[in-house]
């Protein structure tokens, strides 16, 4: 039996089961040092979001600081061929990792439950070491963003774990809000 704050059991699966299931992504690694050629972490987001059915329709390796970091996310804000913006790169702690300081000031609302969530799968594969990350997602108008560290093994765990099996209920959620 069910309370009234208590929500049917069915309720989840059926928000997922009417979630977009094929999205339109925008993947932008940030690094002073990665190139497309040496990028890794970019490439394996997006191959592995292709691989699940959806839709690169941009990426791109962009120096990491702030108003580069801002124009682009203003600009794949305002797009309306992009459903969700994949970060990877600058979000470490150290004076030049400056991915979610640009982030947060264009979020609408912060997803705050992602950085809890990585970091604790983080401690799992890394140990203590899942403190240097300040990853972290959010929602800007209708898109929700992830940004991820830059290491490769974090872009695995993050679109393996977190990602992929619920970025479509995510985004039904932000096109909700914006109503």
């Amino acid at each position: 039996m069910t309370t009234p704050c208590t929500p049917p059991p069915d309720s989840v699966s059926q928000h997922r089961q009417s979630a977009p299931k094929l999205l339109r992504a925008a993947v932008m690694t940030l690094s002073t040092t990665r190139t497309k050629e040496n990028d890794l972490g970019g490439k394996y987001i997006a191959e592995t979001l292709a691989a699940a059915g959806h839709t690169i329709v941009w990426y791109e390796v962009l120096k990491d600081d702030v108003a580069t970091i801002s124009a682009a996310l203003g600009e794949l804000r305002d797009r309306s061929d992009v459903d969700i913006i994949v970060t990877t790169g600058g979000t470490g702690i150290s004076p030049m990792d400056v991915t979610i300081d640009a982030a947060r000031t264009l979020f609408d609302r912060e997803l705050t439950a992602f950085g809890v969530m990585f970091t604790m799968l983080s401690h799992e594969e890394v140990g203590m070491a899942c403190l240097l990350s300040r990853a972290t997602a959010g929602v800007m108008k209708d898109k929700v963003v992830f940004c991820l560290p830059g290491s490769p093994k974090a872009c695995r765990l993050a679109m393996e774990k977190i990602i992929l099996p619920e970025a479509g209920h995510i985004v039904k959620h932000a096109r909700e809000a914006k109503r």
